[in-house]
């Protein structure tokens, strides 16, 4: 199966603006609607698992959901159910960064009218959609010390993954070569300068990412 996504085309640029579009209007309404959300991204997560076992069938170690934005959709998931500040903050910060990248430069492979490209756009989108109308809505906030806590989470989560690369030979989070399709790190030189600079990177957009919260006091987390 190939892929007739156009990145930047017109539907590329269209999904880019809604998924802001998106959470702002969510943000207006009232609180609980996190709940149904959660459960939402919950539900197409757990499709999505049904869909690949019965095309695809158990491909162990291949296609395990241990991917950064796998973890982060759960982040997500728990974050919007329990309103629980750290597990918000990873959920933002690698959402944002993470899940806001895979959205601009996605690495597709089924035409644009199918379920797996709708599937990843709105498990992504969902992410980043998620996070921004908790902040948006005044229901959570990034606090201090959350970039030095996510930070550690990212490199204890990467190193896990690298453990399983090294025993299984596979390539999880892309710590063993690059993605396939164009990237930021295309730009940083070959295995391992990449993987430096991606954390560079992390810790970059992590601080531009907190600077507008970085006076800030955690928000009542009632319904």
């Amino acid at each position: 199966m190939q892929t007739d996504f156009v990145q930047f085309g017109l539907l590329h640029l269209l999904i880019i603006a809604l998924v802001p579009v998106f959470a702002f209007a969510l943000s207006r309404g009232p609180r609980w609607t996190r709940i149904p959300l959660g459960v939402f991204l919950m539900i197409n997560e757990i499709i999505w698992y049904a869909y690949k076992l019965r095309t695809e069938g158990w491909r162990f170690p291949e296609g395990m959901p241990i991917q950064l934005c796998d973890l982060t959709l759960w982040l997500t998931v728990v974050s919007l159910l329990t309103l629980n500040q750290w597990v918000f903050e990873a959920a933002y910060f690698l959402g944002v960064a993470g899940a806001g990248m895979a959205i601009i430069q996605p690495e597709l492979w089924a035409p644009m009218a199918s379920y797996p490209t709708i599937y990843f756009f709105l498990a992504h989108g969902g992410i980043v959609a998620s996070v921004l109308f908790l902040i948006w809505g005044n229901i959570v906030r990034p606090t201090a010390g959350c970039l030095k806590r996510v930070l550690i989470m990212l490199n204890g989560y990467a190193a896990l993954v690298g453990t399983f690369n090294a025993i299984f030979h596979t390539n999880y989070m892309f710590l063993c070569r690059k993605p396939q399709v164009a990237s930021l790190l295309d730009f940083f030189g070959p295995w391992p300068l990449y993987i430096l600079a991606g954390e560079a990177i992390a810790m970059l957009l992590f601080a531009l990412l907190y600077l507008p919260f970085r006076k800030e006091k955690p928000l009542s987390t009632s319904c």
